[in-house]
């Protein structure tokens, strides 16, 4: 049974990790709705791994372009796109430490209530429409501004929420901005990794340090079918928004919120 949860746990994840539909928030509903215990954001963060080691090998050729430059002056300039990932990891770094290490109770208590994974769902499905409306100015991975990589990353350390979709809010920030869809696709799987992994080792040495009970086997089950999922959502994410942007995903989103607010105020 042990193992089916933790296949399950990882199936979600990795399906929900990429799609613009907030993977913490299904993890933690799902699990109550078939009777499973809620894999906290501990566990989540440790499997959220395998997402990492599956943007890797997708994005691997653009991986190896983000490599120093070597200019006519004999100067090294470090590639944009690497500047433009540190510059955007910056604000989730230090919002994640504040809650990790001086709020703790306040997030597992609170921010992770159904009641306000509902509220959040509906409101970021309403960002994501609008996102819709905006004006596509062309931009790119090769001409954004480092402004437009501080404000992505301000958007990405609201993902610390539940209900709010990592994916979801960095892609609807670059296109209110005025991105091409898949280059703002690209920039939040990019993005992603340093967030991602910093999380789930984190959480790796928390747990070791604090003599967590840990079931490996179980645990390897839901990071390998974590990796499969998380492969598969991004290359349908990617082949997705080019054609028909977010529209299927707003819908849901909304859908989503309001079956989770029409059932806590049934109970």
């Amino acid at each position: 049974m042990n193992y089916l949860k933790y296949l399950f746990y990882g199936i979600v994840q990795g399906f929900t990790e990429f799609l613009p539909i907030s993977s913490s928030a299904h993890l933690k509903i799902l699990s109550e709705f078939f009777g499973l215990q809620d894999p906290g954001s501990s566990l989540s963060a440790i499997v959220q791994i395998a997402s990492v080691f599956a943007i890797l090998i997708f994005f691997k050729q653009d991986i190896k372009n983000i490599k120093y430059d070597v200019l006519e002056n004999n100067y090294l300039r470090k590639d944009k796109i690497f500047i433009s990932i540190v510059i955007g990891s910056i604000p989730i770094i230090f919002l994640g430490g504040f809650i990790k290490f001086i709020i703790p109770h306040f997030y597992e208590t609170y921010l992770r209530s159904n009641l306000l994974i509902g509220f959040i769902s509906i409101l970021t499905a309403l960002l994501m429409y609008l996102s819709q409306l905006a004006k596509n100015k062309g931009i790119t991975l090769e001409n954004h501004g480092f402004l437009n990589s501080f404000i992505i990353g301000l958007a990405q350390s609201l993902a610390i929420i539940p209900g709010v979709s990592r994916s979801g809010i960095t892609i609807t920030l670059a296109l209110l901005l005025g991105w091409k869809r898949v280059d703002a696709a690209k920039f939040s799987f990019l993005l992603g990794i340093p967030a991602i992994s910093l999380a789930s080792f984190v959480e790796i040495f928390s747990s070791i340090r604090s003599n967590d009970f840990i079931s490996y086997g179980p645990l390897l089950l839901a990071l390998i079918s974590a990796f499969i999922t998380s492969y598969i959502s991004i290359k349908f994410l990617i082949r997705y928004i080019s054609l028909k942007g977010l529209r299927i995903f707003i819908s849901y989103k909304l859908f989503f919120g309001i079956l989770i607010l029409f059932r806590e105020c049934s109970l």
